[in-house]
C-alpha cells in the first residue's frame, strides 16, 4: 500500500530541466510541496512557474547557498521529507589525460561534494524529525566503464557508498537513503558535456524524466517500514556489454 504523499515538503535539486524537473513535476502533482534549485535564474523561474513548484537560485558547489537553501524551506515548511540529490553533470567527457586539473576538480564538486553537503544538512533535520528520504541520483556509469567517463564515474561511484554509509546511520531514526542509478536519459546531458546527440526517435525510447519522476514518487511513497537501498533503470534500447 502507497503512501500518500500530501503535505510533504521536498526539495530536487538540478530541478530546472531534465529529469530534476520531471521528478518536482511528479512529486507537486502528489500533493508535495517543491522547492526547486539551479544556477540558471531565467531556465529556473520559467520551469517554477510551468511546473508550480518554488525556486531558489542555487549552486550545489556551495556550502553558502546550501545554508540558504534550507534556511529558506524550513522558515516556510518547518520541516524537510523528501531531498532528492539530482543536480550533476558530465563537465568533460575525454580520456583522463586530456582534462584539466580543474575540469577535473569541477565534475568531483557537482556530482559528489555538493551531494555530500546536501544530504548532510537534510540528515540533521530528518534524523530529528524520525522521518524522511533522501534520493541520491547516480548513474550506470559507476558500475559500467566506458572510455571518458573516468572522473564523472568515479564521482558516481562515491555516490553510491556515501548513500550506503548515510542509510547505516540514520536508519535507527527512520530515514531512508536511495540510491537512484538511470542509464540513457532525455535530457540535456548529451549537450552539455559535448557529446553527439541521439536521434529523435533514439530519444524517444530513453528514459523520460516524468518517467524518473514516478519512480521517484513511488520511492518516497512506500510504507515507512521498507526501504529500497539501490534502484538501477536501463532503457530496452540500450546495450551495456557485459551487463
Amino acid at each position: 500500500m502507497c503512501v500518500d504523499l500530501s503535505g510533504r515538503k521536498a526539495i530536487v535539486t538540478g530541478g530546472s530541466k531534465g529529469y530534476g524537473a520531471g521528478i518536482a513535476e511528479v512529486l507537486k502533482e502528489s500533493g508535495v510541496e517543491v522547492w526547486i534549485t539551479g544556477r540558471d535564474e531565467a531556465v529556473l523561474a520559467a520551469t517554477a512557474k510551468r511546473v508550480g513548484v518554488h525556486p531558489i537560485r542555487a549552486d550545489v558547489t556551495s556550502p553558502a547557498d546550501w545554508d540558504r537553501v534550507f534556511k529558506q524551506v524550513l522558515s516556510a515548511a518547518n520541516r524537510l521529507d523528501i531531498l532528492v540529490n539530482n543536480a550533476g553533470a558530465g563537465i568533460r567527457i575525454a580520456p583522463l589525460a586530456e582534462q584539466t586539473d580543474d575540469e577535473i576538480a569541477q565534475g568531483i564538486a557537482v556530482n559528489l561534494t555538493g551531494v555530500i553537503y546536501g544530504a548532510r544538512r537534510a540528515a540533521k533535520v530528518m534524523s530529528k524529525q524520525k522521518s524522511g528520504s533522501i534520493i541520491n541520483v547516480s548513474s550506470v556509469c559507476a558500475r559500467q566503464a566506458w572510455p571518458g567517463f573516468s572522473v564523472y564515474s568515479a564521482a558516481k561511484a562515491g555516490l553510491a557508498l556515501l548513500s550506503d554509509c548515510l542509510y547505516t546511520e540514520l536508519r535507527d531514526s527512520g530515514v531512508r537513503v536511495t540510491t537512484l542509478i538511470p542509464s540513457w536519459g532525455a535530457t540535456q546531458f548529451a549537450k552539455a558535456a559535448n557529446l553527439p546527440e541521439r536521434p529523435a526517435e533514439e530519444a524517444a525510447k530513453c528514459i523520460q524524466p516524468r518517467e524518473l519522476g514516478t519512480i521517484v514518487r513511488d520511492l518516497c511513497a512506500l510504507p515507512a517500514h521498507l526501504t529500497v537501498q539501490d534502484l538501477t533503470v536501463w532503457p530496452m534500447i540500450q546495450e551495456a556489454v557485459p551487463l
